[in-house]
């Protein structure tokens, strides 16, 4: 035993620190109560779980295709009609929007059709909410979501999407919805991370849904981002998450297209063949 514990001026000593020690202990504590929202910006917390539920959201974008505003580049148009950085891909050219083609809207619905032209070469559409300049939409965070019907047969490639606005050092995608009509049973989600210097991070998972359900039937596809997590959902229902990378913790814009494989199976693909989608809508989660 120490001999200071039969010191009274010892234990009188010991409970002035003790105290003092109890009292930093709880400054600590409040004074990271206070710093803990600033360190949670950079994706530190925010772990938002896995349930969605749009109701419960702030709806900061809504698309529902009773009209469609949309030019070939922009600007001061919704959407345009190619991807911003002109990086336009597959087997089918995306056209400028003309009448009757490749965009149709009726009765709340809008129609992406494929098909050859006189030239007998392929044609379809895409859109996406900026331009090459960053204007229109793209959010940081959130649930954005698609209810689309899909095509099906070899060669159609429809996909729902989205991209991070900054792409001076990687490319930053999110790929929520990828189905190719020669594989029925399902469709891909991914996240991507496109360095410029170095191979890319990829992960993703095939969700094998249309075993039970119908891609040609009106589903919801949907992905809630957060500064944790990245979350993919068909129908309201978590299918897979994955964990947010720094590269997706900016904010992102959508596309959507009905795309060609770029192989021989394209010419296997139904002419015309058609995507047609009820809405894209985007909520925010804070």
């Amino acid at each position: 035993m120490s001999s200071f514990v039969h010191r009274p001026v010892r234990r009188r000593e010991n409970t002035i620190l003790d105290a003092y020690f109890v009292k930093s202990c709880v400054a600590l504590f409040l004074f990271s109560l206070l710093v803990e929202p600033a360190r949670s910006d950079p994706g530190v917390g925010g772990d938002t779980g896995d349930a969605v539920d749009p109701a419960a959201l702030s709806l900061t974008f809504a698309e529902e295709f009773d009209t469609l505003e949309v030019s070939e580049w922009g600007p001061g148009t919704r959407w345009i009609a190619h991807t911003p950085w002109s990086g336009d891909f597959g087997g089918a050219r995306f056209s400028a929007p003309m009448e009757g083609f490749p965009f149709t809207i009726e009765q709340g619905v809008l129609r992406i059709e494929a098909s050859r032209d006189k030239a007998d070469k392929w044609r379809s559409g895409l859109l996406a909410s900026v331009d090459p300049k960053g204007n229109g939409f793209a959010q940081q965070y959130g649930y954005f979501e698609m209810r689309a019907r899909l095509p099906t047969g070899p060669g159609v490639w429809p996909a729902f999407w989205l991209i991070g606005l900054d792409r001076s050092k990687a490319t930053a995608e999110v790929d929520v919805l990828e189905y190719y009509g020669d594989k029925p049973g399902g469709y891909s989600s991914a996240a991507h991370v496109w360095h410029r210097d170095a191979p890319p991070d990829s992960k993703g998972k095939r969700i094998n849904v249309f075993k039970d359900a119908d891609p040609t039937a009106y589903h919801t596809y949907g992905v809630k981002i957060d500064p944790m997590f990245i979350r993919m959902y068909f129908d309201g229902r978590m299918v897979w998450k994955t964990e947010t990378q720094p590269q997706h913790r900016q904010p992102m814009y959508v596309l959507l297209n009905l795309a060609l494989v770029d192989e021989e199976t394209r010419n296997m693909a139904a002419d015309p063949s058609y995507m047609f989608v009820d809405h894209v809508r985007a909520y925010s989660i804070d």
